[in-house]
């Protein structure tokens, strides 16, 4: 009997994974018909590539190697996210959960996926480690300290490069004082992602952190504070948080904070003297680092009335510790946030509204053009404060001399 007649049953595969050539073996008929039947399915008839396919499930073929394939095309299929920070903190940020998802469906159109590369949970562990050895077609940078070696770590990887909330790569020639170079051609699965050599460009999406700092400054102003409190963002990896001395904020790592930071200290300056601002920082952003800043910077500071946070999540502890101390809100203490999350609205929070999922479509498109070739402009997009019921004139003198009680 020739090989061009023998059942499925009648293969003799070796031990170990059965190959693509095995499969072809037992049909009859060539490797190429087989691999046409998993890439380029339009090649063959239905009845023809379902039989291939049939012969394949019995036989225990599992389909073509996707690491092999993606060597053969030149591309993984896959675009890392650069998050300088544990893992779990991604999935426990609203607005990085937003921000992630938008941004997925985004990629969907190219059939790319998603890979986090965030910072090991081990202190001992290299923090480049997942960034210098991520087999990935782009990066996005969602989280990174300026003019760190985890950024100059990206873009040594001549990949496209996204950068968000960063600043942008004109604000930093130190980091691309290089030309950056793709090594393999681009490889096409997507009509929009044409095959062809290009320069790697790197692009930037940002929100106008700065002006929505600025805005909501100005509101706590405009009713009169003068003693303002502010819940930052961490200023820099791992540092542990607390008091804020004017040395610390000169050396803030993260865009994101510093933008923030830049616009309340500008409302300030345009506004009336006498305002002070009291600086403190969460370690980490989540409702119970909110709430115990929130708690000492109130104990320490028995004259302040607002408070300026730079998330919602931390305005959130705000609340908790002003309702612990008997503060109410927005009568005795106003409270900010940034984000405008889900929820917000319920909790009637006054906050910075920024458009997380525009952002990740945003940066979703950036990559896309990159690995079609394309130089796409640097994006900055607007945002507003949105004026709820966390925020009232400032309290009677009578009022505010009334010092919170310790806890115990």
């Amino acid at each position: 009997m020739s090989s061009r007649s023998a059942s499925p049953s009648s293969a003799s595969p070796s031990s170990g994974r059965i190959t693509l050539r095995e499969v072809a073996r037992a049909l009859g008929v060539s490797v190429a018909t087989v691999s046409n039947a998993y890439n380029r399915p339009d090649q063959l008839s239905a009845g023809l590539r379902e039989r291939v396919l049939d012969t394949a499930r019995t036989l225990g073929y599992g389909g073509p190697d996707p690491l092999a394939r993606s060597l053969r095309r030149g591309r993984t299929g896959v675009i890392g996210v650069v998050y300088d920070a544990p893992l779990e903190y991604a999935f426990a940020d609203p607005a990085a959960a937003l921000f992630l998802g938008s941004l997925a469906q985004a990629l969907q159109a190219a059939s790319l996926n998603l890979l986090l590369l965030a910072s090991p949970g081990d202190p001992q562990a290299d923090p480049l480690a997942p960034v210098q050895g991520a087999s990935v077609d782009g990066l996005i940078v969602y989280s990174a300290a300026q003019d760190s070696e985890l950024l100059r770590a990206v873009l040594a990887r001549s990949l496209p490069t996204v950068l968000v909330d960063q600043p942008m790569l004109a604000d930093q020639p130190v980091l691309i004082n290089q030309p950056i170079l793709v090594d393999q051609p681009v490889q096409a699965d997507h009509p929009d992602l044409p095959a062809q050599d290009h320069r790697a460009q790197a692009s930037g999406v940002q929100i106008d952190d700065a002006g929505g700092a600025r805005l909501a400054a100005q509101h706590l102003m405009d009713l009169g504070h003068t003693h303002i409190g502010v819940l930052c963002l961490e200023l820099g990896p791992r540092q542990g948080g607390g008091p804020v001395t004017p040395e610390r904020e000169r050396r803030v790592a993260y865009h994101p904070t510093a933008e923030r930071l830049r616009g309340y200290r500008e409302a300030l300056d345009a506004g009336p003297s006498g305002t002070r601002l009291f600086l403190t920082e969460a370690e980490r952003n989540t409702p119970s680092d909110g709430a115990t800043c929130a708690l000492n910077l109130l104990q320490s500071e028995p004259e302040i009335t607002a408070l300026l946070c730079m998330s919602d999540v931390l305005a959130q502890g705000a609340l908790r510790a002003a309702q612990t101390l008997g503060l109410s809100v927005p009568h005795r203490l106003s409270v900010i946030g940034y984000d405008d999350l889900p929820g917000s609205a319920d909790l009637k929070l006054t906050t910075v509204w920024q458009p997380t999922s525009e952002k990740g479509q945003r940066v979703g498109e950036a990559m896309l053009a990159l690995l079609g070739g394309q130089t796409p402009p640097d994006v900055r997009l607007p945002t507003r404060l949105v004026v709820r019921g966390s925020t009232a004139a400032r309290p009677t003198t009578s009022a505010q001399a009334t010092r919170p009680s310790p806890l115990p």
